[in-house]
């Protein structure tokens, strides 16, 4: 089943979504980018999108960083999504990629004088760390902080020292990597926000230590206080603590909640997934495919019933 994209204000297949290779966003990194997921309920015969408003008004803070003026309203991109679902018309877990972007064919630094577009596609998506448990390392390559490019929000240049990040992991037989920001606190994941468990409560760097304000990281906090009862605490992580915790496990639109075994070949608790971890990966299931009415809300259908 052919994929499509909105493409120039209008859906097209996939294949015909094509820019210029003098495309300022192309040069300069010059784009706000976003992930988000439609999860399909195989009883209800259902793709649920999810939080796909917190998205894109993230997609919006991204655009006013960037000088960029966004052509459409949050409503707006929800219903395009929704129709670009339809139309696609999948029967499994899906991935939304929106893009706002420098769309002039120009060369020159800078983001005042170029024009600004929208375009979204979506494509079917699995498993994002397929496997159980990840394996992870901790990178040579910091997070920048918010006087260089301001990782609260998915600036598409920022992701060039994470993929650097992941690929120096992934190389060297990780799954994926856990990097550090500027004073060696620990950050996050290459596209993952992440979470320790120590002595029964969660545990995870604050907004303000230049980590991205994860949209799965924001459900995990929900989730761990309103189901569990349990308390998360921000504060600063350091890497010592990585080796030491309970528990690890990251979040993110792709990685949905994904368990962390094994950190620079030290073994996280008993290396098996642990007890909060299942029990979160297992709530967090539930609501993204609709399954949980209190969090209805969250969950956007997308084939009229």
């Amino acid at each position: 089943m052919p994929s499509y994209a909105f493409f120039k204000k209008q859906f097209v297949p996939l294949a015909e979504a094509k820019i210029s290779v003098m495309t300022h966003a192309l040069h300069y990194g010059t784009a706000v980018f976003e992930g988000i997921r439609g999860n399909w309920n195989s009883k209800q015969k259902q793709i649920f999108i999810f939080r796909q408003r917190e998205h894109y008004q993230r997609l919006i803070n991204g655009c006013k960083v960037m000088r960029m003026k966004m052509p459409y309203s949050v409503d707006e991109m929800c219903q395009i999504t929704v129709e670009l679902a339809q139309k696609c018309a999948f029967e499994q877990d899906i991935y939304v990629r929106p893009l706002a972007y420098k769309c002039s064919e120009a060369l020159g630094v800078r983001v005042h004088d170029i024009a600004d577009d929208f375009t979204v596609f979506i494509i079917p998506w699995g498993r994002y760390i397929d496997v159980d448990k990840a394996r992870c390392s901790v990178s040579a390559w910091q997070c920048p902080t918010d006087n260089s490019i301001p990782p609260q929000v998915k600036i598409m240049g920022h992701y060039a020292g994470n993929a650097l990040a992941k690929s120096d992991a992934v190389e060297k037989g990780f799954d994926e990597c856990i990097m550090l920001n500027h004073d060696g606190y620990v950050a996050q994941g290459s596209g993952e926000n992440i979470f320790l468990v120590i002595n029964g409560k969660l545990l995870t760097p604050p907004t303000w230590n230049n980590i991205l304000p994860g949209i799965t990281r924001d459900c995990v906090i929900t989730l761990a206080k309103n189901e569990l009862g349990i308390e998360t605490i921000e504060r600063p992580v350091d890497r010592l603590e990585l080796f030491l915790a309970d528990e690890v496990f990251l979040t993110g639109t792709a990685a949905h909640v994904t368990p962390v075994a094994e950190i620079d070949h030290r073994q996280i608790g008993d290396g098996e997934i642990g007890k909060i971890t299942t029990q979160l990966q297992q709530i967090y299931a539930d609501v993204i495919r609709g399954e949980n009415a209190k969090y209805s809300d969250w969950c956007t259908p997308v084939y009229k019933k």
